[in-house]
């Protein structure tokens, strides 16, 4: 099995999970895009079982990410009665839309795009650093046990379900 050090606090993690059950680096990534809600993880996830994994894990996840903006257009049309017929879209859509069409429709310099994605990765890892920093065991204990249960539960049978899908379509 391999095992991948981070490159900023030096951990060892190792996807032992995928490697257990004989999962291809793309049917890997395809399980963690699907599996796994918080796109920094899926980042994370992916790269750490190889290449392939990364590429597609970020492909499908971004994928789905897409569907934020017309559920977003949707719900805020569905519900603008309240706002006195006004539709409200929040910013980080109509910058997330604004960064795909300058992505794909200006020729960026290479530097560029390479420090950005430098800056991202560095990014993802901090903002993983930063969530896992906010959970304690009184912030747990405020939220309690039911949550907690029914949290690890949906994860058990996302994470089975799609796992499922993926072999069985394999």
């Amino acid at each position: 099995m391999k095992k991948y050090v981070c490159d900023v606090c030096g951990w060892v993690y190792d996807p032992a999970i995928g490697h257990l059950i004989g999962l291809t680096q793309l049917q890997f990534g395809e399980w963690a895009a699907i599996a796994i809600h918080d796109t920094s993880s899926v980042v994370g996830a992916g790269a750490t079982y190889g290449p392939e994994a990364l590429q597609t894990a970020t492909l499908i996840k971004c994928t789905r990410a897409l569907w934020i903006i017309p559920l977003a257009l949707v719900t805020s049309a569905l519900f603008r009665k309240g706002r006195g017929g006004k539709i409200a879209i929040p910013w980080f859509i109509l910058l997330f839309v604004l960064a795909m069409v300058l992505n794909s429709s200006l020729p960026l310099p290479e530097g560029l795009t390479k420090g950005i994605v430098i800056a991202a990765k560095k990014s993802l890892t901090l903002t993983l650093f930063l969530i896992g920093s906010g959970l304690s065991v009184n912030v747990l204990k405020k939220v309690g046990v039911k949550p907690l249960v029914q949290g690890v539960a949906l994860w058990f049978l996302i994470a089975s379900m799609s796992l499922a899908a993926i072999v069985g379509f394999a």
